[in-house]
């Protein structure tokens, strides 16, 4: 080989070299952009937090049909007594009547009791506690007995479950569904509740009223 052919041989080596290394370069930064816009918009993205979970009795918040109030008169003891919320959400009280109740939470209805009774008693102050509420859960899918259930006592998931029948031979604890109105919006979690059955100990996940338990079919 001449000096020359080597020299042109040298040189469209060395081209190749440099723009190897700049292809490299470019797939390099490429690739760390790339990565980098994938971890800012995994970042950015909304993330819905799972349903708190609830360890402990929940209290309710509005009243329902149902509910067993108590109403202590401060003026007129007399006149105390617990009624149960009727089926169309009112009770019946003295001298004033007939009061819807239903839908309302505690601190409003005593406020407007309070008002009520100031043409009729001279200390008007009436003071309303929950002595029990019930609690409305809607259970659906792979259980023997779908259906609203009404639960006069503090109920767990589970147990709520099992008011239901139990799961059918198409369903399984394992991806129960808990579907839960929260800041007016629905979220839904997968719980796992195989441990309950098997002896494990968990803590109680308690139902609250309006939830929506849905058991699906199990695909094995």
């Amino acid at each position: 080989m001449n000096r020359i052919a080597y020299m042109n041989e040298n040189n469209e080596r060395a081209d190749q070299a440099r723009d190897f290394d700049a292809w490299r370069r470019l797939t390099t930064g490429f690739a760390a952009a790339t990565l980098g816009l994938g971890f800012l918009f995994s970042s950015c993205a909304p993330q819905n937090p799972p349903i708190p979970e609830q360890g402990v009795a929940p209290t309710a918040v509005t009243l329902v049909s149902g509910d067993v109030i108590k109403l202590t008169f401060a003026g007129a003891p007399e006149l105390n007594q617990s009624q149960k919320i009727r089926t169309d959400g009112k009770v019946n009280l003295p001298l004033i009547g007939e009061v819807e109740a239903s839908g309302k939470t505690v601190p409003a209805l005593q406020s407007e009791l309070a008002q009520r009774y100031k043409t009729e008693l001279k200390t008007s102050t009436v003071v309303v506690t929950l002595e029990s509420s019930v609690t409305q859960v809607v259970i659906s899918g792979a259980v023997m007995g779908p259906g609203k259930k009404t639960f006069e006592r503090p109920t767990t998931i589970f147990q709520a479950i099992m008011e239901a029948g139990g799961v059918s031979e198409f369903g399984s604890l394992r991806n129960i569904h808990l579907i839960r109105l929260i800041n007016g919006q629905q979220q839904t979690q997968v719980l796992d509740l195989r441990p309950v059955t098997s002896g494990r100990p968990t803590k109680p996940y308690y139902v609250r009223d309006g939830d929506v338990i849905f058991v699906p079919r199990n695909m094995f």
